[in-house]
Protein backbone atom coordinates (compact mmCIF):
# COMPACT_ATOMS: atom_id res chain seq x y z
CA UNK A 1 0.00 0.00 0.00
CA UNK A 2 1.35 3.43 -0.93
CA UNK A 3 2.35 5.63 2.01
CA UNK A 4 -0.16 8.44 2.50
CA UNK A 5 1.38 11.83 1.95
CA UNK A 6 -0.36 13.06 5.07
CA UNK A 7 2.01 10.80 7.00
CA UNK A 8 4.99 12.16 5.10
CA UNK A 9 3.91 15.74 5.70
CA UNK A 10 3.30 14.97 9.37
CA UNK A 11 6.87 13.66 9.61
CA UNK A 12 8.12 16.77 7.83
CA UNK A 13 6.25 19.03 10.24
CA UNK A 14 7.55 17.08 13.23
CA UNK A 15 11.08 17.34 11.87
CA UNK A 16 10.87 21.10 11.30
CA UNK A 17 9.27 21.87 14.70
CA UNK A 18 10.46 18.86 16.68
CA UNK A 19 11.61 21.03 19.54
CA UNK A 20 8.04 20.98 20.85
CA UNK A 21 8.21 17.20 21.02
CA UNK A 22 11.64 17.27 22.66
CA UNK A 23 10.53 19.95 25.11
CA UNK A 24 7.52 17.90 26.21
CA UNK A 25 9.65 14.78 26.60
CA UNK A 26 12.69 16.17 28.38
CA UNK A 27 11.79 19.50 30.02
CA UNK A 28 8.05 19.44 30.70
CA UNK A 29 7.64 17.27 33.82
CA UNK A 30 5.32 14.30 33.61
CA UNK A 31 2.75 13.93 36.35
CA UNK A 32 4.47 12.97 39.56
CA UNK A 33 7.96 13.06 38.02
CA UNK A 34 10.81 15.52 37.78
CA UNK A 35 11.87 16.82 34.36
CA UNK A 36 14.84 15.06 32.79
CA UNK A 37 16.69 18.32 32.14
CA UNK A 38 16.19 22.10 32.25
CA UNK A 39 15.49 24.07 29.08
CA UNK A 40 19.03 25.48 29.05
CA UNK A 41 20.52 21.98 28.89
CA UNK A 42 18.17 20.93 26.10
CA UNK A 43 19.07 24.03 24.08
CA UNK A 44 22.80 23.38 24.58
CA UNK A 45 22.45 19.79 23.33
CA UNK A 46 20.33 20.84 20.33
CA UNK A 47 22.90 23.52 19.48
CA UNK A 48 25.78 21.03 19.82
CA UNK A 49 24.49 19.10 16.81
CA UNK A 50 26.49 20.53 13.89
CA UNK A 51 23.57 19.89 11.52
CA UNK A 52 21.13 21.94 13.63
CA UNK A 53 20.23 25.31 12.09
CA UNK A 54 19.73 28.14 14.61
CA UNK A 55 18.68 31.64 13.48
CA UNK A 56 21.40 34.26 13.60
CA UNK A 57 21.49 36.09 16.91
CA UNK A 58 19.86 33.29 18.94
CA UNK A 59 22.02 31.85 21.70
CA UNK A 60 21.72 30.16 25.09
CA UNK A 61 21.24 33.51 26.86
CA UNK A 62 18.52 34.84 24.55
CA UNK A 63 16.66 31.68 23.51
CA UNK A 64 13.18 31.05 24.87
CA UNK A 65 11.04 27.93 24.41
CA UNK A 66 8.50 29.85 22.30
CA UNK A 67 11.28 30.91 19.89
CA UNK A 68 12.46 27.39 19.20
CA UNK A 69 9.97 26.75 16.37
CA UNK A 70 12.44 28.73 14.25
CA UNK A 71 15.19 26.18 14.93
CA UNK A 72 15.78 23.36 12.44
CA UNK A 73 16.63 20.35 14.59
CA UNK A 74 19.67 18.45 13.30
CA UNK A 75 20.01 14.78 12.48
CA UNK A 76 22.26 13.96 15.47
CA UNK A 77 20.21 15.64 18.22
CA UNK A 78 18.30 12.51 19.18
CA UNK A 79 21.56 10.59 19.44
CA UNK A 80 23.05 13.26 21.71
CA UNK A 81 19.97 13.31 23.94
CA UNK A 82 19.91 9.54 24.23
CA UNK A 83 23.55 9.44 25.30
CA UNK A 84 22.94 12.19 27.86
CA UNK A 85 19.68 10.90 29.30
CA UNK A 86 20.38 7.15 29.33
CA UNK A 87 24.09 6.75 30.02
CA UNK A 88 25.73 3.35 30.00
CA UNK A 89 27.59 3.16 33.29
CA UNK A 90 29.34 0.13 34.73
CA UNK A 91 28.45 -0.11 38.41
CA UNK A 92 30.04 -2.20 41.08
CA UNK A 93 28.46 -5.61 41.63
CA UNK A 94 25.55 -5.51 44.00
CA UNK A 95 24.32 -2.05 42.94
CA UNK A 96 21.03 -2.74 41.16
CA UNK A 97 18.57 -0.15 42.48
CA UNK A 98 18.30 2.66 39.86
CA UNK A 99 17.13 5.04 42.60
CA UNK A 100 20.00 4.34 44.97
CA UNK A 101 22.23 7.29 45.97
CA UNK A 102 25.25 5.63 44.31
CA UNK A 103 23.46 5.31 40.96
CA UNK A 104 22.11 8.85 41.10
CA UNK A 105 25.55 10.19 41.99
CA UNK A 106 27.22 8.31 39.10
CA UNK A 107 24.63 9.52 36.59
CA UNK A 108 25.00 13.14 37.72
CA UNK A 109 28.79 12.95 37.42
CA UNK A 110 28.44 11.42 33.94
CA UNK A 111 26.00 14.10 32.78
CA UNK A 112 28.10 16.93 34.20
CA UNK A 113 31.12 15.60 32.29
CA UNK A 114 29.00 15.08 29.18
CA UNK A 115 28.02 18.77 29.15
CA UNK A 116 31.57 19.85 29.91
CA UNK A 117 32.88 17.89 26.92
CA UNK A 118 29.94 18.66 24.62
CA UNK A 119 32.01 20.92 22.37
CA UNK A 120 34.38 18.02 21.72
CA UNK A 121 31.50 15.81 20.59
CA UNK A 122 30.40 18.57 18.20
CA UNK A 123 33.82 18.44 16.54
CA UNK A 124 33.70 14.66 16.33
CA UNK A 125 30.24 14.80 14.76
CA UNK A 126 31.51 17.29 12.18
CA UNK A 127 34.22 14.80 11.25
CA UNK A 128 31.70 11.97 11.17
CA UNK A 129 29.40 13.96 8.90
CA UNK A 130 32.21 14.62 6.46
CA UNK A 131 34.18 11.38 6.56
CA UNK A 132 31.64 8.66 7.42
CA UNK A 133 31.87 7.18 3.91
CA UNK A 134 35.53 6.44 4.69
CA UNK A 135 34.74 4.56 7.91
CA UNK A 136 34.27 0.79 8.03
CA UNK A 137 30.69 -0.07 7.11
CA UNK A 138 29.80 -1.15 10.65
CA UNK A 139 30.66 2.32 12.02
CA UNK A 140 28.67 4.44 9.56
CA UNK A 141 25.48 4.29 11.66
CA UNK A 142 25.74 6.90 14.41
CA UNK A 143 23.24 4.98 16.55
CA UNK A 144 25.73 2.15 16.89
CA UNK A 145 28.31 4.50 18.40
CA UNK A 146 28.81 6.21 21.74
CA UNK A 147 30.67 9.51 22.17
CA UNK A 148 33.74 7.48 23.12
CA UNK A 149 33.63 5.07 20.17
CA UNK A 150 32.79 7.98 17.86
CA UNK A 151 36.02 9.68 18.88
CA UNK A 152 37.98 6.47 18.28
CA UNK A 153 36.69 6.28 14.71
CA UNK A 154 37.22 9.92 13.66
CA UNK A 155 40.26 11.01 15.66
CA UNK A 156 42.65 10.57 12.73
CA UNK A 157 40.68 12.82 10.39
CA UNK A 158 41.23 16.56 10.07
CA UNK A 159 38.69 19.30 9.37
CA UNK A 160 41.32 21.78 8.23
CA UNK A 161 40.81 20.96 4.56
CA UNK A 162 38.05 22.89 2.80
CA UNK A 163 38.10 20.79 -0.35
CA UNK A 164 37.84 17.10 -0.97
CA UNK A 165 41.03 15.18 -1.60
CA UNK A 166 41.78 13.37 -4.85
CA UNK A 167 41.01 10.07 -3.14
CA UNK A 168 37.64 11.40 -1.91
CA UNK A 169 36.70 12.50 -5.42
CA UNK A 170 37.62 9.11 -6.84
CA UNK A 171 35.48 7.48 -4.18
CA UNK A 172 32.59 9.88 -4.95
CA UNK A 173 32.63 8.96 -8.65
CA UNK A 174 31.73 5.42 -7.57
CA UNK A 175 29.58 5.95 -4.46
CA UNK A 176 28.21 9.47 -5.16
CA UNK A 177 29.31 10.35 -1.59
CA UNK A 178 31.27 13.61 -1.66
CA UNK A 179 32.27 15.78 1.34
CA UNK A 180 29.86 18.70 1.64
CA UNK A 181 26.96 16.64 0.26
CA UNK A 182 24.93 13.60 1.25
CA UNK A 183 23.57 10.73 -0.78
CA UNK A 184 20.12 10.84 0.81
CA UNK A 185 18.28 8.15 -1.16
CA UNK A 186 19.27 5.35 -3.51
CA UNK A 187 16.52 3.79 -5.60
CA UNK A 188 16.76 0.99 -8.16
CA UNK A 189 17.49 3.37 -11.04
CA UNK A 190 18.41 6.71 -9.46
CA UNK A 191 20.33 8.19 -6.55
CA UNK A 192 19.39 11.52 -4.96
CA UNK A 193 22.24 13.66 -3.63
CA UNK A 194 21.52 16.65 -1.41
CA UNK A 195 23.90 19.60 -1.02
CA UNK A 196 23.11 21.69 2.05
CA UNK A 197 26.56 22.86 3.17
CA UNK A 198 26.87 26.61 2.61
CA UNK A 199 30.64 26.72 2.92
CA UNK A 200 33.57 25.81 0.73
CA UNK A 201 32.87 22.09 1.09
CA UNK A 202 29.38 22.59 -0.33
CA UNK A 203 30.77 24.67 -3.18
CA UNK A 204 33.37 22.00 -3.89
CA UNK A 205 30.62 19.35 -3.93
CA UNK A 206 28.51 21.40 -6.36
CA UNK A 207 31.51 21.77 -8.64
CA UNK A 208 32.14 18.04 -8.55
CA UNK A 209 28.57 16.93 -9.24
CA UNK A 210 28.28 19.46 -12.04
CA UNK A 211 31.60 18.50 -13.59
CA UNK A 212 33.31 21.87 -13.10
CA UNK A 213 31.33 23.52 -15.91
CA UNK A 214 33.12 21.45 -18.57
CA UNK A 215 30.07 21.25 -20.89
CA UNK A 216 27.89 18.26 -21.89
CA UNK A 217 30.10 17.29 -24.82
CA UNK A 218 32.67 16.27 -22.22
CA UNK A 219 30.10 14.31 -20.25
CA UNK A 220 29.68 17.08 -17.69
CA UNK A 221 27.21 19.99 -17.29
CA UNK A 222 26.66 23.70 -17.84
CA UNK A 223 25.25 24.33 -14.36
CA UNK A 224 26.36 27.73 -13.14
CA UNK A 225 26.63 26.35 -9.61
CA UNK A 226 29.42 24.02 -10.80
CA UNK A 227 31.81 26.70 -12.01
CA UNK A 228 34.73 27.20 -9.58
CA UNK A 229 35.08 30.83 -10.65
CA UNK A 230 31.46 31.99 -10.34
CA UNK A 231 29.40 32.98 -7.30
CA UNK A 232 26.07 31.42 -8.34
CA UNK A 233 26.40 28.57 -5.85
CA UNK A 234 26.16 30.98 -2.91
CA UNK A 235 23.08 32.67 -4.38
CA UNK A 236 21.23 29.39 -4.64
CA UNK A 237 22.40 27.56 -1.51
CA UNK A 238 21.39 30.45 0.75
CA UNK A 239 17.78 29.94 -0.37
CA UNK A 240 17.70 26.16 0.00
CA UNK A 241 19.48 22.89 -0.80
CA UNK A 242 20.54 21.70 -4.24
CA UNK A 243 19.50 18.21 -5.30
CA UNK A 244 21.42 16.22 -7.90
CA UNK A 245 19.59 13.23 -9.39
CA UNK A 246 22.00 10.68 -10.87
CA UNK A 247 21.31 7.36 -12.63
CA UNK A 248 22.88 4.36 -10.93
CA UNK A 249 24.70 3.28 -14.11
CA UNK A 250 26.56 5.18 -16.85
CA UNK A 251 24.20 6.91 -19.24
CA UNK A 252 24.86 9.32 -22.11
CA UNK A 253 23.15 12.68 -22.42
CA UNK A 254 24.45 13.92 -25.75
CA UNK A 255 26.92 12.17 -28.01
CA UNK A 256 28.53 8.91 -26.99
CA UNK A 257 30.12 9.79 -23.64
CA UNK A 258 28.40 7.90 -20.84
CA UNK A 259 30.52 9.29 -17.99
CA UNK A 260 32.01 12.70 -17.32
CA UNK A 261 35.58 13.38 -18.38
CA UNK A 262 36.52 14.79 -14.97
CA UNK A 263 33.87 13.71 -12.45
CA UNK A 264 33.44 10.13 -13.65
CA UNK A 265 29.70 10.46 -12.99
CA UNK A 266 27.03 9.44 -15.51
CA UNK A 267 26.80 12.09 -18.22
CA UNK A 268 23.01 12.21 -17.81
CA UNK A 269 22.11 13.85 -14.51
CA UNK A 270 19.81 16.57 -13.25
CA UNK A 271 19.96 19.40 -10.73
CA UNK A 272 16.85 20.55 -8.83
CA UNK A 273 16.41 23.73 -6.80
CA UNK A 274 12.83 23.94 -5.56
CA UNK A 275 13.06 27.43 -4.08
CA UNK A 276 13.73 28.90 -7.53
CA UNK A 277 11.67 26.33 -9.44
CA UNK A 278 14.71 25.30 -11.48
CA UNK A 279 14.94 21.71 -12.68
CA UNK A 280 17.84 21.49 -15.10
CA UNK A 281 19.33 18.92 -17.47
CA UNK A 282 23.11 18.77 -18.12
CA UNK A 283 22.79 21.52 -20.75
CA UNK A 284 21.25 23.74 -18.05
CA UNK A 285 17.90 23.69 -19.78
CA UNK A 286 14.64 23.46 -17.86
CA UNK A 287 12.96 20.05 -17.93
CA UNK A 288 9.26 19.32 -17.46
CA UNK A 289 9.58 18.02 -13.91
CA UNK A 290 6.06 16.63 -13.77
CA UNK A 291 6.55 14.65 -16.98
CA UNK A 292 10.00 13.48 -15.85
CA UNK A 293 8.82 12.17 -12.48
CA UNK A 294 5.77 10.49 -13.98
CA UNK A 295 8.04 8.38 -16.18
CA UNK A 296 10.44 7.30 -13.44
CA UNK A 297 10.16 4.68 -10.71
CA UNK A 298 7.47 5.65 -8.15
CA UNK A 299 9.92 6.03 -5.28
CA UNK A 300 11.56 9.05 -6.88
CA UNK A 301 8.25 10.89 -7.17
CA UNK A 302 7.35 9.99 -3.59
CA UNK A 303 10.69 11.21 -2.24
CA UNK A 304 10.19 14.75 -3.52
CA UNK A 305 6.62 15.15 -2.22
CA UNK A 306 7.62 17.21 0.85
CA UNK A 307 9.75 19.54 -1.30
CA UNK A 308 6.77 20.53 -3.42
CA UNK A 309 4.85 21.60 -0.32
CA UNK A 310 7.79 23.03 1.61
CA UNK A 311 7.53 26.46 0.00
CA UNK A 312 3.77 26.49 -0.33
CA UNK A 313 2.94 28.27 2.91
CA UNK A 314 4.28 31.44 4.46
CA UNK A 315 6.96 31.32 7.14
CA UNK A 316 4.52 30.60 9.97
CA UNK A 317 2.44 28.21 7.85
CA UNK A 318 -0.77 30.26 8.11
CA UNK A 319 -1.00 31.36 4.47
CA UNK A 320 -1.13 29.09 1.43
CA UNK A 321 -1.09 30.59 -2.04
CA UNK A 322 -1.31 28.68 -5.32
CA UNK A 323 -0.83 30.19 -8.78
CA UNK A 324 -1.98 27.42 -11.06
CA UNK A 325 -0.38 25.97 -13.16
CA UNK A 326 3.02 27.65 -12.72
CA UNK A 327 4.23 27.21 -9.13
CA UNK A 328 5.54 24.33 -7.02
CA UNK A 329 2.13 23.56 -5.50
CA UNK A 330 0.69 23.24 -9.01
CA UNK A 331 3.32 20.64 -9.84
CA UNK A 332 2.37 18.81 -6.68
CA UNK A 333 -1.30 18.83 -7.72
CA UNK A 334 -0.42 17.61 -11.21
CA UNK A 335 1.56 14.71 -9.75
CA UNK A 336 -0.52 13.73 -6.72
CA UNK A 337 -4.00 15.21 -7.24
CA UNK A 338 -6.31 17.75 -5.60
CA UNK A 339 -7.42 15.38 -2.86
CA UNK A 340 -3.86 14.99 -1.58
CA UNK A 341 -3.43 18.77 -1.80
CA UNK A 342 -6.32 19.50 0.54
CA UNK A 343 -5.36 16.72 2.93
CA UNK A 344 -1.90 18.19 3.39
CA UNK A 345 -2.85 21.81 4.06
CA UNK A 346 -1.67 23.00 7.50
CA UNK A 347 -4.46 22.74 10.06
CA UNK A 348 -3.71 26.23 11.36
CA UNK A 349 -4.09 27.86 7.95
CA UNK A 350 -5.65 31.34 8.06
CA UNK A 351 -5.55 32.32 4.37
CA UNK A 352 -6.06 30.08 1.34
CA UNK A 353 -5.57 31.56 -2.12
CA UNK A 354 -5.95 29.56 -5.33
CA UNK A 355 -5.71 31.42 -8.64
CA UNK A 356 -5.94 29.82 -12.07
CA UNK A 357 -3.80 31.79 -14.50
CA UNK A 358 -4.20 30.23 -17.92
CA UNK A 359 -4.03 26.55 -18.68
CA UNK A 360 -6.94 24.23 -19.28
CA UNK A 361 -10.20 25.16 -17.48
CA UNK A 362 -11.10 22.98 -14.50
CA UNK A 363 -13.35 22.95 -11.47
CA UNK A 364 -11.43 22.65 -8.22
CA UNK A 365 -13.17 19.95 -6.16
CA UNK A 366 -13.56 21.63 -2.78
CA UNK A 367 -13.92 18.76 -0.27
CA UNK A 368 -16.08 18.78 2.83
CA UNK A 369 -12.85 18.85 4.84
CA UNK A 370 -12.59 22.59 4.06
CA UNK A 371 -14.74 23.02 7.16
CA UNK A 372 -11.97 21.59 9.35
CA UNK A 373 -9.76 24.67 8.99
CA UNK A 374 -11.24 26.50 11.96
CA UNK A 375 -8.68 29.33 11.85
CA UNK A 376 -9.39 30.26 8.22
CA UNK A 377 -10.16 33.97 7.92
CA UNK A 378 -9.76 34.50 4.15
CA UNK A 379 -10.69 32.27 1.21
CA UNK A 380 -9.76 33.53 -2.28
CA UNK A 381 -10.55 31.22 -5.20
CA UNK A 382 -10.19 32.66 -8.71
CA UNK A 383 -11.53 31.01 -11.86
CA UNK A 384 -11.51 27.47 -10.50
CA UNK A 385 -14.69 26.51 -8.61
CA UNK A 386 -18.17 25.33 -9.50
CA UNK A 387 -19.50 24.20 -6.12
CA UNK A 388 -18.91 25.24 -2.51
CA UNK A 389 -19.78 22.58 0.11
CA UNK A 390 -22.06 23.33 3.06
CA UNK A 391 -19.19 22.56 5.42
CA UNK A 392 -17.79 26.02 4.66
CA UNK A 393 -20.33 27.26 7.20
CA UNK A 394 -18.19 25.66 9.94
CA UNK A 395 -15.61 28.42 9.36
CA UNK A 396 -16.80 30.73 12.12
CA UNK A 397 -13.69 32.92 11.78
CA UNK A 398 -14.10 33.51 8.02
CA UNK A 399 -14.02 37.25 7.28
CA UNK A 400 -13.21 37.46 3.55
CA UNK A 401 -14.88 35.25 0.94
CA UNK A 402 -13.53 36.08 -2.52
CA UNK A 403 -14.76 34.03 -5.51
CA UNK A 404 -14.13 36.19 -8.59
CA UNK A 405 -14.21 35.02 -12.23
CA UNK A 406 -15.90 31.72 -11.44
CA UNK A 407 -18.33 31.66 -14.35
CA UNK A 408 -19.44 28.08 -13.59
CA UNK A 409 -20.23 28.75 -9.94
CA UNK A 410 -23.77 27.49 -9.43
CA UNK A 411 -24.65 28.62 -5.92
CA UNK A 412 -23.42 29.34 -2.42
CA UNK A 413 -24.71 27.49 0.64
CA UNK A 414 -27.59 29.36 2.29
CA UNK A 415 -25.88 29.17 5.69
CA UNK A 416 -23.07 31.48 4.52
CA UNK A 417 -25.32 34.36 5.55
CA UNK A 418 -25.00 33.20 9.17
CA UNK A 419 -21.19 33.33 9.38
CA UNK A 420 -20.68 35.72 12.31
CA UNK A 421 -17.43 37.41 11.23
CA UNK A 422 -18.03 37.58 7.48
CA UNK A 423 -17.14 41.12 6.38
CA UNK A 424 -16.39 40.97 2.64
CA UNK A 425 -17.94 38.93 -0.18
CA UNK A 426 -16.41 39.32 -3.65
CA UNK A 427 -18.25 37.71 -6.59
CA UNK A 428 -16.95 39.82 -9.48
CA UNK A 429 -17.35 37.91 -12.72
CA UNK A 430 -19.26 35.07 -11.02
CA UNK A 431 -22.89 35.95 -11.84
CA UNK A 432 -23.85 37.12 -8.33
CA UNK A 433 -27.57 37.31 -9.20
CA UNK A 434 -27.46 33.56 -9.73
CA UNK A 435 -25.49 32.43 -6.71
CA UNK A 436 -26.36 34.71 -3.77
CA UNK A 437 -28.44 32.75 -1.22
CA UNK A 438 -31.46 34.33 0.41
CA UNK A 439 -30.03 34.71 3.92
CA UNK A 440 -26.95 36.44 2.55
CA UNK A 441 -29.16 38.75 0.48
CA UNK A 442 -31.17 39.64 3.57
CA UNK A 443 -28.02 40.52 5.43
CA UNK A 444 -26.83 42.70 2.57
CA UNK A 445 -30.16 44.54 2.56
CA UNK A 446 -29.91 45.28 6.27
CA UNK A 447 -28.89 48.98 6.61
CA UNK A 448 -27.09 48.18 9.87
CA UNK A 449 -25.00 45.40 8.37
CA UNK A 450 -21.22 45.78 8.17
CA UNK A 451 -21.00 43.29 5.29
CA UNK A 452 -19.37 44.64 2.09
CA UNK A 453 -20.30 43.11 -1.25
CA UNK A 454 -18.49 43.36 -4.61
CA UNK A 455 -19.91 42.16 -7.89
Amino acid sequence: MAIRFTNLLRDLIIESSRFDVLYDKYVKPAKGKKPIMPFETLFAIVAADPTTRIPEGMDADSARPEDMEKVKIGKYTQWLLKNYATPKIDFESGITDPNSPAVKKAIKEYQDLFMEDLYKVTGDLMKFERFKNRLPQEYRDINKLTPETLYDQVKDFSLEKTKASKEEKQEASRTYEHPGAESVKRFNDWTVVKISDKGQLGKDAACFYGGYYLEPQKGETRWCTSSPGLDWFNRYINKGPLYVVIPNSPRAFTGSMEVGEKSGLPALRYQFHFQDQQFMDPADRQIDLVEFLRKQEPGLKEYFKPEFMQNLSSGDGTKVSVNYPSDSASKFIALYGFEEFFETLPKNIQRLEFTRKGGEPFDLPIPNSIGNFKDLTALHLVGCVKNIPDSICNLKNLMFLSLPDNENLEKLPDCIGDLPRLTVVNLKGSHPDKVIPERLRQRLDDPNSDLHFFS
